[in-house]
């Protein structure tokens, strides 16, 4: 049996909505449904549980605010990015979590979709970024931030991501701003270290076509409860591994 699951953790999940598909949809009988929902931790609201993009969220939503007319507090907003730019530099540090479990080796069982490195970027700066184009100070910031990643990773995919990002702070920022106000953010741009490169690019499709191929045959498991998922409450059930 081949198990791919649909909703990344910290989604919504509205009751009858489809949490995973299966192949071999003639062993779903309704123990065996049970026991693959007994895996899911799901839950009335976001929870920091497995989750960092919910943390990184959070963060945000208070720079949002900060930089909001009403509040207009670019300070607290900096701040904001400053914890954030750590999020995103221990998130580039670690080892990529693995999103296919293969048993025995070669053969794929389970497909498990995980934040990917531009979607925490995105998620913890890109809502800071729209908001803050006519803001000299918290555009310069993100630049920084985003050169302080940056300097700690040699990922060509991650670096990519981020020279996309520095080019969208500093063409934001002209919509609103005369051009010798941009002056400070080209040169902030130029000298981050963040410059176009030859990058080695990486095969998106690697995990639909290595689930996909083999499951001709599918069945949906729904949720039963309109809620959040809150990650993995359990190993999934050994039979998953039966031929």
């Amino acid at each position: 049996m081949q198990v791919h699951v649909l909703r990344q953790v910290g989604h919504f999940v509205p009751a009858g909505t489809p949490l995973l598909l299966a192949s071999k949809p003639e062993r779903l009988t309704g123990d065996v449904s049970r026991q693959f929902r007994a895996v899911f931790d799901i839950g009335p609201s976001r929870t920091l549980q497995q989750e960092v993009e919910f943390g990184a969220l959070q963060i945000v939503d208070i720079a949002l605010r900060a930089i909001s007319p009403a509040v207009n507090d670019p300070t607290s907003a900096i701040s904001c990015i400053d914890q954030l730019s750590r999020i995103m530099i221990r998130f580039a540090s670690r080892d990529p979590v693995e999103p296919l479990f293969s048993d025995p080796p070669g053969v794929v069982r389970v497909s498990i979709p995980w934040i990917s490195f531009e979607g925490l970027l995105n998620s913890a700066f890109e809502q800071i970024r729209l908001y803050a184009k006519g803001d000299v100070a918290v555009s310069l910031r993100l630049l920084r931030a985003l050169t302080d990643v940056a300097s700690t990773t040699p990922n060509s995919d991650y670096l990519e991501s981020m020279v996309e990002m520095g080019k969208r702070v500093v063409a934001g920022c002209a919509e609103r701003l005369a051009e010798n106000e941009l002056k400070d953010l080209r040169l902030r741009q130029e000298n981050s270290g963040i410059v176009r490169r030859d990058l080695i690019s990486v095969d998106v499709d690697r995990i639909q076509r290595n689930f996909n191929s083999p499951c001709v045959s599918k069945r949906v498991i729904e949720a039963k409860r309109t809620h959040r998922y809150h990650g993995q409450g359990g190993d999934l059930p050994s039979f998953v591994k039966a031929n």
